[in-house]
């Protein structure tokens, strides 16, 4: 499992011109499943986002209780090693991903997180302002 993080003072994702989340200032995770995932590696990740102190004063979303935007991206998992198209073969496929996303964001609402998402497998348009600019990437 693979996230790229970025601090935000704003970020949303569009759907057929319909906002389906959006949060103020927080962390902005685009979410990679590749196939040896888990629930265990969800639950793991959930805990690395709430409490990965990256917000001003090293502050965690735990700690300050800032929301997340949690946006699906088998992307993450593109091999472009060789030849000039990427392989994606080292994405999850969605009937494996969708679920551990789903964790991942159950996981984090569980701790007590305010989470917003997109929604899976749909063409999304992901609009944000770093803040920082300031982006780490976190893999369980």
């Amino acid at each position: 499992m693979r996230a790229v993080v970025a601090r935000v003072s704003s970020a949303s994702v569009t759907v057929d011109d319909a906002v389906v989340g959006e949060i103020g200032a927080g962390l902005l995770v685009l979410l990679g499943i590749t196939h040896d995932d888990d629930p265990a590696a969800a639950a793991t990740m959930a805990r690395r986002l709430h409490e990965l102190r990256v917000l001003p004063g090293e502050a965690s979303c735990a700690g300050t209780g800032a929301p997340l935007l949690v946006v699906s991206q088998f992307t993450l998992y593109g091999d472009t090693r060789r030849g000039r198209r990427p392989s994606w073969s080292a994405a999850a496929p969605g009937d494996v991903a969708e679920p551990l996303v789903d964790a991942v964001v159950a996981k984090l609402r569980a701790r007590g997180a305010t989470v917003a998402t997109g929604v899976f497998g749909a063409a999304m348009q992901v609009a944000s302002v770093n803040d920082g600019p300031f982006t780490v990437l976190v893999e369980v």
